[in-house]
């Protein structure tokens, strides 16, 4: 990666309309976190083997891992705006799932949500930044941004918001309470989520964006300001925690404030000293993670006031916590020292007009970072004996770890040894890494080679080493006096509080709004979304005028008879007083509906009406059955008056938006495009279905993934609303007798359903049907099996559960849109290929198939989970129909 003016780059097109593409450029500095990424990703990997053993739940973990990993490395290697922020967001989720691993406890699911809460709200937030940075420049492609980064006002909007989103996923001031929290989670998630991985993403931002944006005047001062502050408070915070994990965490608080400050000055010196300090920092965190992994894992705690006594044994995890730590704190021969050192030098060459106050800020977290560093070695491995032998106690020495154990940590290191004597050696890697951050703007050479050394003579940035470590062992020295003064910083509120606070603070508010808002009266929320429904569209109308095209009131005898069946139904469910009757003349207004679809020549739109409506029915009658029979009879006459009234008003909106509508389509329809193109680019006859799957194959895809979780959501609200410990009713009641005739005739029918089914799956693309007019057939042969048998009998003809049906439907439609990214076409880009079939001969077939199969599991899979949600009955008292 000598050449950074030439970074590996490749596209493969996901939403180009959208300016979302997979943009992915590998440069020298994207290099480095890949390394970073993977390689410290492969090692927790071996870690998490010795650490976890033969515990249950490490598959799980591992996967959750690899899956994190996958989106920090398509983060990193993201050249475009909205990618980034997917993976970014997937980041997220993954590590939210991670920290809160051991779910059974409080803690770790606390933690969890506080972690999601606070870099969720601040990936919005960049998102947002990002949509108006693209739009100001004309492309999400950050490369190009970088290159020609805009400066007007709404730009800068976009790049604070931006900013924030980054200082949420870094724990920058005052957004850092969160990753203390995350300690919850096991060691090895630590050792890789918080030494080189998620907490670097947003640090990886800022580098950059930094050198195109130091021409806007506020972003150097705001970065640097943010990253003092915070590196200042993670490194009081470091000094009061016992327990090492927390004490790492607080440190790393502040290392990445130390990395948002050297990234925020944006020069050429500052990009390779920060490129320097993100290596260094991946190597001794993860290192000390480890190690701190091992110490709780073989002592059982890791409080620094239980500590046992560790001996001789012990001397290979001192060493690697010795090593890790004097590259943590800056000293000689360990490779943070060269970091340090850089970083140093870059601040005393940086133009700052307030240059000397941020390079006394750095000193002085230096000289905390140092004094905590000293505590971690000092705590570990000398206060132990000094309390027992003070307490005249004896103390047990824990088992020394294993050497595969310790190699991970061992290996981390050797490394952050071996170039803290040998720096030269990252001469090329490190200097392309500075370029390929400067490359965008044109500031780099074809090739950079930095030159580092362990001497480079007595200089200024030498000197202030020697300060901070000085000052950092008079602090370890006077550490009571000092520590009582470090102690009043305790009283101020810390950040967990302040969240927590703000957290019931939203819950009071939503509770009042509640409150407010839902009474409980289903009428009054009908009221408002039916009043919202008119009101909206009215005031649309009032403001562009009434421009009403009547059309021909009827266009035949067919389409009148099929008008007067809808009315009357219409009529009949208003009129009725039973619930069930209801239902069953609104069911008949539906089909109505589709025979007015077959009149008017959209036999797909009937055949998916009339599959829906037959559904609906038996979901109505499951819904019913746990209702009283009537509808209750009010005598308010201002109350029903006010019902004629909305339903009056709602029905005249609807018709007179209806002909507005209809007047308002312009000559040169997209329709007359879709047709001509259906057939030569699509390879269907059917238009709707080649919609569907191919041309609005997205539009599908998303609406599949909405039913799955409005079906999921069903279920848990059903079985939510149980009672425990009530009884499951026998289902097989009254009229679910075993009767040879009946289950000979259903099971007849059954099979022939869904047949019919299968068939409408694979004519669809060319004749009328389709996977969700299929899907539909086949539930409603489903549920015929439900009426006839009981829930018992759908669990017995479907093998498998409802959601894995579901959840497969979902998953091969996603798959099948995916998969042409992947050999450079568009997503959802239809594949063809042409199979000899035996006596039919060559049979042409499509890969919107196997998009439309996802979807046809779908509409199964959503009949199985609304039954499996409705069907069962449990003994509340729920009457027969």
């Amino acid at each position: 990666m000598g050449d950074a003016a030439t970074p590996v780059m490749q596209r493969l097109e996901w939403v180009p309309a959208l300016g979302l593409n997979l943009d992915l450029r590998l440069d020298a500095f994207a290099a480095l976190m890949v390394l970073l990424v993977s390689g410290i990703g492969l090692l927790v990997f071996l870690y998490a083997t010795r650490y976890f053993g033969d515990k249950p739940g490490v598959g799980r973990l591992c996967g959750l891992l690899t899956l994190f990993s996958g989106s920090m490395l398509g983060l990193v290697l993201s050249d475009n705006l909205l990618f980034l922020f997917t993976c970014w967001e997937l980041t997220a989720i993954t590590s939210f799932l991670l920290i809160g691993n051991n779910h059974e406890e409080t803690a770790a699911r606390a933690a969890a949500l506080q972690a999601i809460l606070t870099t969720g709200l601040g990936g919005l937030s960049m998102l947002a930044g990002f949509l108006v940075i693209g739009l100001e420049a004309g492309t999400f492609r950050l490369s190009a941004v970088l290159a020609d980064f805009p400066t007007t006002t709404p730009a800068q909007v976009g790049l604070g918001l931006a900013l924030v989103g980054a200082a949420t996923k870094s724990a920058q001031f005052p957004f850092q309470s969160w990753l203390p929290g995350a300690m919850a989670a096991p060691t090895p998630v630590s050792a890789y989520l918080h030494s080189a991985t998620m907490v670097k993403a947003g640090v990886y931002l800022v580098a950059r964006l930094a050198p195109a944006a130091t021409e806007i005047a506020w972003f150097r001062p705001a970065v640097v300001s943010l990253g003092l502050i915070t590196m200042i408070v993670g490194g009081l915070s470091a000094l009061r925690p016992t327990d090492l994990k927390a004490l790492l965490a607080h440190g790393t608080i502040s290392q990445l404030g130390l990395l948002f400050v050297i990234f925020g000055v944006g020069t050429d010196e500052a990009m390779l000293a920060g490129s320097l300090l993100l290596l260094g920092h991946g190597l001794f965190k993860a290192a000390l993670f480890m190690s701190v992994g091992i110490v709780d894992h073989q002592a059982k705690t890791r409080d620094l006031a239980e500590l046992p006594v560790f001996g001789r044994r012990w001397r290979p995890v001192l060493v690697i916590m010795a090593i890790s730590a004097a590259s943590m704190a800056g000293i000689p021969l360990a490779f943070g020292f060269i970091a340090k050192e850089s970083v140093l030098e870059a601040l005393l060459h940086a133009d700052m007009g307030w240059g000397v106050l941020v390079i006394a800020g750095v000193v002085l977290g230096s000289t905390l970072t140092a004094a905590y560093s000293i505590r971690i070695i000092w705590g570990t491995f000398v206060w132990p004996a000094r309390r027992h032998a003070n307490a005249g106690t004896t103390s047990i020495e824990p088992t020394p770890p294993s050497l595969g154990f310790l190699a991970p940590a061992a290996f981390l290191a050797g490394c952050t040894a071996v170039l803290g004597v040998v720096p030269k050696l990252l001469d090329t890697f490190a200097g392309s890494a500075q370029a390929a951050l400067l490359a965008p703007l044109g500031r780099a050479s074809d090739h950079v080679a930095a030159h580092l050394a362990l001497w480079h003579g007595l200089t200024t940035a030498l000197g202030l080493s020697a300060v901070a470590i000085a000052a950092s062992i008079a602090m370890t020295v006077w550490r009571r006096p000092i520590g009582r003064v470090i102690a009043l910083g305790s009283r101020l509120p810390r950040g967990t509080t302040i969240y927590r606070e703000i957290l019931r603070t939203m819950n009071r508010s939503a509770d009042l709004t509640t409150g407010v808002v839902q009474n409980g009266s289903l009428r009054i929320y009908t009221g408002v979304i039916l009043f919202s429904a008119v009101a909206l569209p009215a005031a649309a109308l009032w403001t562009h005028g009434l421009e009403i095209a009547w059309p021909a009131w009827v266009d035949g005898p067919a389409q009148l008879l099929v008008a007067f069946h809808i009315v009357a139904a219409a009529v009949a469910t208003v009129m009725v007083r039973r619930r069930f009757t209801a239902a069953i003349f609104l069911g008949l207004v539906g089909y109505g509906m589709a025979a007015l679809f077959v009149v008017q020549g959209a036999p797909d739109l009937a055949l998916t009406q009339t599959a829906i409506e037959t559904l609906t029915t038996v979901l109505f009658v499951l819904v019913l059955r746990r209702l009283p029979d009537g509808f209750e009879r009010s005598r308010d006459v201002a109350s029903r008056t006010a019902r004629v009234v909305i339903s009056l008003v709602v029905g005249a909106m609807v018709f007179v938006f209806a002909l507005v509508a209809a007047g308002e389509r312009l000559p040169s329809s997209v329709a007359e495009d879709i047709k001509a193109m259906a057939l030569p680019d699509g390879h269907g006859r059917n238009i709707v279905n080649v919609i569907l799957v191919d041309f609005r194959g997205m539009d599908t895809m998303s609406e599949i993934t909405v039913l799955a979780a409005a079906a999921i959501g069903a279920v848990a609200l059903a079985r939510a609303g149980r009672t425990p410990g009530t009884a499951l009713v026998p289902d097989r009641n009254v009229a679910h007798r075993t009767q040879a005739n009946l289950d000979v005739s259903v099971s007849v029918i059954f099979y022939v359903i869904m047949l019919a089914s299968v068939y409408l799956l694979f004519s669809g693309h060319q004749l009328p049907g389709g996977g969700f007019v299929g899907g539909l057939v086949a539930g409603s042969a489903v549920a015929l099996r439900y009426v006839a048998g009981g829930i018992d009998e759908v669990r017995r003809v479907s093998p498998l559960k409802p959601w894995t049906i579901l959840g497969g439907g979902v998953v091969m439609s996603t798959v099948t849109a995916i998969v042409p990214m992947f050999v450079g076409d568009p997503i959802l880009d239809n594949g063809i290929a042409h199979v000899e079939v035996p006596v039919l001969g060559d049979y042409e077939v499509a890969s919107a198939a196997v998009f439309d199969l996802g979807v046809y599991l779908v509409g199964i899979g959503l009949v199985l989970m609304l039954i499996e949600a409705f069907g069962e009955r449990y003994a509340s008292g729920e009457g027969e129909l």
